[in-house]
């Protein structure tokens, strides 16, 4: 009991559920979007939810090639999402234990400081490859995908809730 409510039993994760959720957050990113300030990495979240989730079957190399995708696609400098990808789903996936043992919005607040370094890293890239400073609005996107967290979180994990129906002849 964490919080004062009972855990539930999760079925197995479908493989091809994640590979398609995270799809679908690559191509939120590359929407026509990418020059408004404030919209959240979807991408980035994504790879934070299942890197912290499931850090056995998704991890830095899946990180590395979705940052590569994201760089081609972008014309950003090759290697700037992929290395602070990398990084961020390292670290998701070394702090996942500790991230899963909060409630949703204290897990947020762990997100948002992972999302925080991954901009960061990314700015630190493009600045020393000349770029220019893109305004502090750019850092609220991280909070706002922080506020995501407990939406994407719920949504995420639909498939893999038992369902309720209790069967009085097996206890599981």
């Amino acid at each position: 009991m964490i919080d004062g409510r009972p855990q539930r039993i999760m079925l197995p994760v479908n493989v091809g559920f994640m590979a398609l959720t995270t799809l679908l957050a690559l191509l939120f990113n590359l929407l026509p979007w990418r020059d408004m300030s404030g919209l959240p990495d979807m991408l980035a979240l994504v790879i934070t939810f299942w890197c912290t989730h499931q850090p056995r079957k998704i991890g830095i190399g899946a990180a590395w090639i979705l940052g590569l995708v994201m760089d081609a696609a972008n014309g950003a400098l090759l290697g700037q999402h992929a290395f602070a990808y990398s990084v961020l789903a390292f670290s998701a996936a070394q702090l996942s234990r500790r991230i899963l043992w909060f409630g949703i919005w204290r897990q947020a607040l762990h997100v948002v400081l992972l999302l925080l370094a991954t901009q960061l890293l990314m700015l630190a890239v493009g600045m020393a490859a000349g770029g220019t400073f893109p305004g502090y609005g750019w850092f609220a996107a991280s909070g706002i995908a922080a506020l995501l967290w407990p939406v994407i979180t719920f949504m995420l994990l639909l498939p893999q809730r038992r369902p309720e129906v209790v069967d009085v002849d097996r206890p599981l």
